[in-house]
């Protein structure tokens, strides 16, 4: 199967030698040459030749990923080997088939020239051309974030980056890394597994994937249901300690998946699901548009889907990997996105920022421009590096040459729901229940042995923060997860004893403290989330009353922040 829809970037790689030429295409007797008035005189500015390689010279850069910089990947196929057309009318889900993938991973937080095995989360993304058009999924190999509200995105990656004083990374100055986690104690579950025994991955080839945030699997019914997706490793998987990491080459992880692929041994991972009902959600406590939470496996087991396997590396890793682009909105008919406002605002955001790094038109890049079984017009058009632009079809809806449209099937808007509510500001609440899981992951997940490595990881993180107060108010957070854990981390800071015990009437910059409060009451429903602002307002507003003929759930979906069923939290 040809993982690429257009000419392969690998014909080029094992053709015959070309003749060296101008971007014009005009043959030039040598590469290195230029036009100068004798020896020793100045250079001619009508060396189209030398002009011509220095100022493409100049643009060769584009704008690398604000996060996601480092990374690489390769080329695959994607086949599904248990299908779900009970639960999802995707034909790629629906039947047993396949279809081309480009996957890409990446680290987060560092830069392009960042090392691969730094201690960061991993980006896991996968493009599939399917037949009915193109489908990103755009996941991480953790199964929860550092956040839940849209708005501290860029605050949080901001304290992921250089310091914009000093321009000095972690490694020297960790301050603003452990001011957000002190500001932000939601964030804590994901500070901690970033931390623990899985912080590091090996390699690649030995990493899980993770949607984390929620979709929706709808059927030829039109009835959905929840889901998440994980992919598996078929490797198992594998990690780094600091002291291995440290060893490593800065290009370990690309290194080593290259390496295996031209060896012939391809990685495989399976593709699983878990899927639940609004109902169930509520029953079981689950709000499933918090990204900082799990869904617990004992009540949503996983189940199979497909399979992934990487067969082909790229033949040039600018063409094929820096210009490739992940879109989370980019989904086929049969999987559509939750109201989840962190992947609601992604779904805006990532084709945002490839209009600014790649062009309007990036889309139309080879490994980007889908290739689905009919041919597909629209009305995009012009604009920066129009490569096909859909010859002389009007650019409006003329009954000159119009367009078909095929109508949908299945009713898709209907399955987001039927709301009516009051405009709000909105920003979530911690509670007590935001420790619940990080501290079952710290007792009952972690061995001893990881704990200890755990204690070692953070305090040796936090030793390069000077400020006190931004240390003891981390170590605070630490302490509503396990006070054991928080104390090992104080000892060796000296801060042993000199830090809140009680988070009750602390006041954070970015959320709203709910700790020691009953939820159920100042105007929230008991079944509601623990996320409100102006609380003793807006009573039922907050969510938006659903329509009777929906189903009876907050915002036409569950949502408990409970601390049960949490013995098997997905970890």
């Amino acid at each position: 199967m040809s993982h690429l829809n257009v000419r392969s970037f690998a014909e080029d790689a094992n053709a015959e030698p070309g003749v060296y030429s101008a971007s014009n295409g005009v043959a030039m007797p040598h590469a290195y040459e230029a036009q100068r008035v004798g020896t020793e005189g100045p250079l001619l500015l009508q060396d189209f030749h030398l002009v011509d390689l220095l100022s493409h010279f100049d643009r060769e850069r584009i704008p690398e990923r604000v996060v996601h910089a480092k990374g690489g990947g390769a080329h695959g196929t994607y086949r599904t080997t248990h299908p779900i057309p009970d639960l999802c009318f995707a034909p790629l889900f629906a039947e047993k088939t396949e279809c081309p993938i480009t996957v890409r991973f990446s680290t987060v937080g560092g830069e392009s020239g960042s090392p691969d095995c730094a201690r960061d989360p991993r980006g896991f993304s996968v493009k599939f051309r399917t037949k009915q058009g193109n489908m990103d999924w755009v996941y991480n190999n953790t199964p929860i974030f550092f956040l839940r509200d849209p708005a501290k995105f860029p605050h949080f990656i901001h304290t992921q980056k250089r310091n914009p004083q000093t321009n000095l990374t972690h490694g020297d100055d960790s301050t603003q890394f452990w001011d957000y986690m002190g500001q932000n104690p939601e964030s804590v579950h994901q500070f901690l597994y970033l931390m623990g025994p899985r912080g590091i991955p090996a390699t690649w080839r030995h990493m899980q994937g993770y949607s984390g945030h929620t979709f929706k699997f709808v059927n030829k019914e039109g009835k959905w249901k929840y889901c998440q997706i994980h992919i598996l490793s078929q490797q198992g998987t594998q990690n780094l300690t600091n002291d291995e990491a440290a060893e490593k080459s800065p290009d370990e992880h690309q290194k080593d998946l290259f390496s295996a692929i031209e060896r012939g041994e391809y990685p495989k991972w399976d593709v699983k699901y878990q899927i639940m009902t609004p109902s169930e959600a509520i029953d079981a406590g689950v709000n499933v548009n918090d990204l900082t939470k799990t869904w617990p496996r004992d009540k949503f087991p996983l189940q199979p889907l497909g399979e992934i396997k990487l067969d082909q590396n790229v033949a040039n890793y600018f063409a094929e990997i820096e210009q490739v682009a992940f879109n989370p909105a980019h989904l086929v008919p049969g999987l559509e996105p939750s109201n989840d406002p962190v992947l609601q605002s992604r779904l805006f955001s990532y084709p945002d920022t490839h209009r600014h790094r790649i062009g309007v038109n990036y889309q139309q890049l080879p490994v980007n421009q889908p290739n689905p079984e009919h041919k597909h017009v629209n009305f995009q058009r012009d604009g920066g590096m129009a490569f096909y632009n859909q010859g002389p079809r009007p650019n409006y809806i003329s009954s000159l040459a119009p367009p078909k449209f095929l109508q949908r099937t299945v009713d898709l808007d209907a399955v987001h729901g039927d709301y009516e509510g009051n405009a709000i500001s909105f920003l979530s609440g911690v509670s007590e229940e935001d420790f619940v899981q990080p501290r079952e992951l710290w007792r009952k997940v972690f061995s001893e042995e990881d704990r200890q490595n755990t204690i070692k990881n953070i305090s040796g993180h936090m030793s390069t923060c000077t400020d006190k107060g931004i240390l003891a108010n981390a170590i605070a957070v630490w302490h509503q997860v396990d006070a054991d854990l928080a104390a090992a981390i104080a000892e060796p800071l000296g801060l042993k004893g000199k830090y809140k015990t009680d988070l009750r009437e602390a006041v954070f910059n970015g959320s709203h403290n709910f700790l020691g409060r009953d939820v159920g009451t100042n105007g929230l429903k008991t079944k509601g989330p623990t996320v409100a602002n102006n609380i003793d307002k807006v009573k039922d507003a907050v969510y938006g009353a659903r329509k009777p003929d929906g189903v009876a759930s907050v915002n036409g979906h569950a949502a408990n922040h409970s601390t049960q069923n949490v013995a098997a939290n997905g970890h």
